[in-house]
């Protein structure tokens, strides 16, 4: 969160399965059986599709495709929700590579109090809409809202084998449209982490499934983001590097809440 660092997560969920080669193959875009879904769904009329099987979103088809669930996914809508949901039943995941993405509003706690609830709440919902809007034109898969924090995965599957650099530019774009490097002070003040790492991705729970990343790469992103200033987006060296970011930025050594060595990030600013 803005005002605290954000909370520890677990490396590993309790009770979750090992990592599953299928999940792995979906997540990393190399399934031949989603290769062969595409095969066929791809001849059937009309774009947007979901970009891991190609179901039609749109079209002629596309009525018929929501009817066998193959519309788009809560969690992306550039996937649909078959693709994913028939891997929840199985609840899995598998520990792949993946760019992680976290902003943060900064002063959060001022802001509610000087705004009052009923207006914070305005702010946060004209963020979230942005934020989403954003992330989602980067390929992204939308992990999670809380609070005053969007928490935002690039997988191989949906952002290629570049997602360090769509990780970087969805960055970029979340304070473009919160209004930094502007005249005017941002309407809402942010500060993000990116980071690359390896990470367990996948469903987790019993009764109730959740979608999401955990591992200590997970961490290493929520600390950056708590680090970062208003309007800086804090991106970890090796990241930067394999999104193609010139040398000429400035770099921080930081030494992060929980972790024993210190990390070299770039430091990026509207």
């Amino acid at each position: 969160m803005a005002d605290e660092p954000t909370s520890d997560r677990p490396t590993e969920p309790d009770g979750a399965p090992p990592s599953n080669p299928i999940w792995r193959e979906i997540l990393e875009g190399t399934s031949g059986e989603f290769a062969s879904h595409r095969g066929i769904l791809r001849h059937i009329p009309s774009n947007p599709r979901c970009k891991l099987c190609a179901s039609p979103f749109a079209g002629p088809g596309a009525p018929f495709m929501r009817m066998i669930d193959r519309g788009p996914w809560a969690k992306s809508p550039n996937i649909c929700g078959f693709c994913f949901k028939q891997l929840e039943k199985g609840r899995g995941g598998a520990e792949i590579e993946l760019s992680l993405l976290f902003a943060d509003v900064r002063g959060s706690t001022g802001l509610a109090e000087s705004m009052g609830p009923e207006a914070f709440r305005r702010l946060l919902e004209r963020f979230y809409h942005r934020a989403t809007d954003v992330l989602l034109a980067r390929d992204a898969i939308l992990d999670k809202f809380v609070g005053d924090e969007v928490v935002a995965l690039f997988i191989p599957a949906l952002a290629g084998a570049d997602h360090p650099r769509r990780a970087v530019d969805a960055a970029r774009d979340l304070l473009k449209v919160t209004g930094h490097g502007q005249a005017e002070e941002p309407w809402v003040p942010l500060g993000v982490g990116v980071h690359t790492g390896r990470a367990y991705v996948g469903t987790i729970g019993d009764s109730v499934t959740d979608f999401t990343a955990l591992g200590d790469s997970v961490n290493v992103t929520a600390r950056l983001a708590s680090a970062a200033a208003g309007g800086e987006i804090l991106v970890s060296v090796d990241t930067a590097e394999r999104a193609g970011l010139d040398d000429t930025s400035e770099t921080r050594t930081l030494t992060l809440r929980g972790r024993t060595q210190t990390l070299d990030v770039r430091v990026l600013r509207a």
